[in-house]
């Protein structure tokens, strides 16, 4: 069983690469059709920004059956068939959506008819593939692996992300529909073909039952979809943790949908410059997530307050790069834009790395229930966050435009109101992680059944 990675730990670090790898791939296809076709929908089309945030959210929403996805890889014998099934479909839906966007100069009613077809299978692409390949992490990784593990595959989804946009804002200059759809053709198909290669034979003969880790702490057979939901839904830890995930999300996302137009609106960027500017925050997530996996607390997962201490960092330095970019809306061209923008994606690396070290841990620490139904609960608080603050965000600054009768206004309001919630993301993680938070004979576990992820408890 070479092949697959496997060690008498569980997946080995090759075998962690190559889920890292289909990460990489579901955030490179995910970027094209969250950042840059937003801003070809808002600059080059004239569009409000709620039509594209619309799109986008739905997607999110799509996403809510993420749990029933998880609980059908917990349940079938193989989550890598689920993991390239969802690529496939992702991938389909992807280039449904940029034909959406050339078609939005045509026929608008067709265009967006097509368009919600084309988001649906992103979302549902998006759900059964990165719920299922997150779920094989958990289950095959050895508890003292897991955070160290969801690091390093976060780590190379944002450098896919990173990679994807530098390439594709490049090859994008200039800007023109059937330039559009070729990058976009070859982006896609590449990012099929790396997920089909990384998952070939990654796991144990026999799926996900032949891997020792998938039966820690629960060795009896799949639970029922309902009973698994009420077991996760009345643990305290998790629903403390999922609190904070959602607010932390919500705020992380309000920008993402508004970002590109406001360099095109605000600073005169073009696309390719603006979908490289994209990029820069993409690499400010990557280098805080190196930096807290290194030097912090994600790696060992032992001590509370270093979590805490990441978490809270994070939370409150991205308040503080947002305030930045609410004085550029009104600076405009001279502002360091680049930093200020690496700045944001730095801190959101920091939180990010520490809470998926947590969820890593609470995902295997389920009595009964198995890592596909946790990890898409999970998956599913943050879809709604990432809906939610996206749309909210783009209405936002579309009311506020009209208000104010200012686009650097607008911008400004949207990123204060972001920043404000990032704040109490940090309140949360504090009370999520704060030690007595829960008394001691409730929910008492061992640490090598529950994992890194009792210290929400």
């Amino acid at each position: 069983m070479a092949s697959s990675g496997i060690t008498s730990k569980g997946l080995g670090w090759l075998a962690i690469i190559r889920i890292g790898l289909v990460q990489a791939s579901i955030g490179a296809m995910v970027m094209l059709t969250t950042t840059v076709l937003n801003r070809l929908m808002v600059v080059e089309y004239a569009l409000a920004a709620a039509i594209p945030a619309g799109l986008v959210g739905w997607h999110y929403a799509v996403q809510l059956c993420r749990p029933l996805w998880g609980h059908g890889s917990d349940k079938g014998g193989s989550r890598a068939v689920w993991v390239l099934g969802g690529i496939v479909v992702l991938g389909l839906g992807a280039i449904m959506a940029v034909q959406t966007t050339v078609m939005m100069s045509g026929s608008f009613a067709l265009a967006m008819a097509v368009g919600v077809i084309a988001y649906t299978l992103i979302g549902v692409g998006v759900g059964a593939s990165g719920t299922s390949a997150l779920a094989l992490l958990a289950s095959g990784v050895a508890p003292e692996r897991r955070a160290a593990a969801a690091a390093v595959t976060w780590i190379m989804m944002v450098t896919g992300i990173v990679v994807s946009a530098i390439t594709v804002g490049a090859l994008l200059q200039p800007y023109s529909p059937e330039r559009l759809l070729t990058v976009a053709t070859g982006l896609l198909m590449t990012c099929v073909a790396i997920t089909a290669l990384a998952v070939f034979r990654l796991e144990p003969r026999g799926g996900i039952q032949a891997n020792s880790f998938a039966q820690t702490a629960k060795d009896g057979p799949t639970p029922s979809f309902g009973e698994a939901l009420r077991e996760i839904l009345h643990e305290k830890a998790a629903r403390r943790f999922t609190i904070f995930i959602f607010v932390s999300m919500m705020a992380f996302n309000m920008q993402d949908l508004i970002l590109e137009p406001f360099a095109g609106l605000v600073f005169g960027m073009t696309p390719g410059q603006s979908t490289q500017l994209g990029g820069m925050q993409s690499g400010g997530v990557l280098a805080g997530m190196i930096v807290a996996g290194i030097g912090g607390s994600a790696f060992a997962g032992r001590m509370p307050i270093e979590l805490r201490h990441w978490i809270v960092f994070g939370c409150l330095g991205s308040a503080l790069a947002l305030a930045g970019l609410s004085v550029a809306a009104i600076a405009g061209p001279g502002w360091p834009l680049a930093p200020n923008v690496f700045a944001l994606g730095f801190c959101n690396g920091l939180f990010a790395v520490a809470a998926i070290g947590a969820m890593m841990g609470l995902a295997g620490s389920g009595r009964k229930t198995r890592e596909g139904v946790r990890m898409g609960v999970w998956g599913a608080a943050q879809a709604i966050a990432f809906g939610l603050g996206g749309l909210i965000g783009a209405v936002g600054v579309d009311a506020a435009r009209r208000a104010l009768a200012s686009d650097g206004s607008a911008f400004q309001l949207i990123f204060a109101i972001e920043a404000g919630l990032f704040v109490l993301a940090a309140a949360l993680a504090i009370r999520a992680t704060s030690a007595g938070a829960q008394p001691a004979h409730q929910e008492k576990r061992s640490l090598d059944t529950a994992g890194e992820g009792e210290v929400f408890a």
